[in-house]
């Protein structure tokens, strides 16, 4: 294991750094506070994932994201302070693969750090998965809505897979936290909403009127059958 923390605060750089020992003792685990001395480091080695936090003294976090995403498939978790949903999206569809907000606890950043490097496994032997008109390729993150198709986030892409294999059945939030996770933490059912919230807005015709992936209220989602969407 080989991680990068790009993150100006001593104390975060420090509690991450113990988080990755914590699950492995061998990890070597570098940080820097400079934005642009974090692009030259992915540039230079590999590492097997990121940590980027948005509030850097020098460059925007989100353009670091932007530079490391234009030659690198690094997993990268945005960990911040900032919890608007607009910057969440932005992070999200500009490449990170999570986004986590301080303070957060270090068995929930290390089970969303897990679940990334699964991510990372899975890319390479996941197959596609159909559900009537919908296909999904882990491989590229493409979902085939018939002839239209989505480019989905990491974080989409394992709530569409979960969902489609449970097909009419309903998959409830501890569930769904569980395949995107790995554990069901305080918040996860907010942080869900704002996910599916988006995929809603990529894959239906009307998000404010979904016909695909459906509330269960207080419990969880289903799919409709796509043929009937």
């Amino acid at each position: 294991m080989r991680a990068l923390i790009i993150e100006d605060d001593p104390d975060i750089i420090e509690s991450v750094t113990v988080a990755f020992h914590m699950a492995w003792p061998g990890a070597k685990v570098e940080h820097t506070h400079m934005g642009r001395k974090g692009i030259e480091l992915v540039g230079k080695y590999k590492y097997d994932i990121t940590i980027l936090d948005l509030g850097l003294p020098d460059i925007r976090g989100l353009d670091v994201l932007k530079a490391i995403r234009d030659f690198s498939s690094v997993p990268i978790i945005i960990l911040t302070v900032n919890n608007d949903e607009d910057n969440i999206v932005k992070g999200l569809e500009w490449g990170a693969d999570d986004y986590v907000v301080k303070p957060c606890g270090q068995f929930e950043l290390l089970a969303r750090i897990k679940a990334r490097m699964r991510d990372k496994d899975d890319h390479y032997t996941s197959s596609p998965v159909t559900y009537g008109i919908l296909r999904f390729d882990p491989q590229s993150r493409h979902l085939e809505i018939g002839e239209r198709q989505v480019r989905l986030t990491a974080i989409e892409s394992d709530i569409i897979q979960a969902l489609m294999r449970n097909g009419s059945r309903v998959t409830t939030h501890t569930q769904l936290t569980e395949a995107v996770w790995n554990t069901d933490y305080i918040g996860s059912v907010d942080s869900l909403r704002v996910h599916i919230r988006r995929l809603r807005e990529k894959v239906e015709n009307d998000p404010s009127k979904p016909k695909i992936i459906l509330t269960k209220s207080g419990i969880g989602y289903v799919m409709a059958k796509p043929e009937q969407a």
